[in-house]
């Protein structure tokens, strides 16, 4: 794999996506910046980092064998890789937190962005950003975030954790080629308060009761609501409360 590592960008995801735009970029080349000034969360939200003490990265994805409606398997592939890398390293209670984010428990450590481009031809390629808190310890006015150092009371070596991560990425990609189905079971496995009742809000701010069932291949949220019937919802149509 081929590494780009930068002190300071906007955005190792919209790096990576100029590059790709002038040459012909590797398969699963990465971009790691120490410090990213324009780092983006989920729908426009911002990744907010201490410099050099967390990972927060972009690697490029090409030659993928999915249909377009079912991206985000891709999503699922990669939420499942991070999870397995940070079990290697006992973090507690690893939980996927629909539909981005990497739970420690309650708190949340890890967060991902993937964007697709599609080419006249039919054929697309995914840049998936990657920010995991590993080292920084204080998290002013964010109470529900946390780090790999914070939960384990260890410092990380995060060079180490980005080629770790990284290898984990690429065998999970070869797993999603193979078996899909074993993918979504992975992710169903791993999913934060599956199956048990919780709160959600919805756009008009209305708050209702609900069981998380799954995640459907189109990453639609289906929930059980109270009155026994199922709903699916949309990226950014309905808010966990935990």
């Amino acid at each position: 794999m081929h590494i780009i590592k930068l002190n300071a960008i906007n955005s190792t995801n919209h790096y990576l996506k100029e590059l790709s735009s002038k040459q012909l970029v590797e398969n699963f080349t990465i971009v790691v910046a120490k410090e990213q000034y324009a780092g983006k969360g989920q729908m426009g939200t911002t990744w907010v980092s201490d410099g050099g003490k967390n990972l927060t990265f972009s690697i490029l994805i090409k030659d993928l064998i999915l249909e377009i409606q079912d991206l985000f398997t891709l999503n699922a592939t990669i939420s499942i890789a991070i999870c397995h890398l940070l079990k290697k390293h006992s973090i507690p209670n690893v939980r996927i937190k629909w539909p981005n984010d990497i739970m420690s428990g309650s708190k949340k450590i890890g967060g991902i962005l993937i964007e697709n481009t599609v080419k006249t031809n039919g054929e697309f390629f995914s840049i998936i950003g990657i920010g995991l808190n590993v080292n920084q310890t204080h998290f002013d006015d964010l109470p529900r975030a946390s780090s790999l150092a914070l939960v384990t009371n260890r410092i990380f070596d995060t060079d180490e954790l980005l080629i770790s991560l990284c290898n984990e990425i690429k065998r999970g990609v070869l797993v999603m080629h193979q078996d899909v189905n074993l993918v979504w079971k992975n992710y169903h496995t791993l999913m934060f308060r599956i199956d048990l009742p919780s709160v959600f809000q919805d756009l008009g701010g209305n708050k209702f009761m609900g069981i998380i069932k799954e995640v459907t291949h189109e990453g639609k949220l289906k929930v059980l609501l109270e009155d026994v019937t199922f709903r699916e919802f949309g990226i950014k149509e309905v808010t966990l409360l935990y």
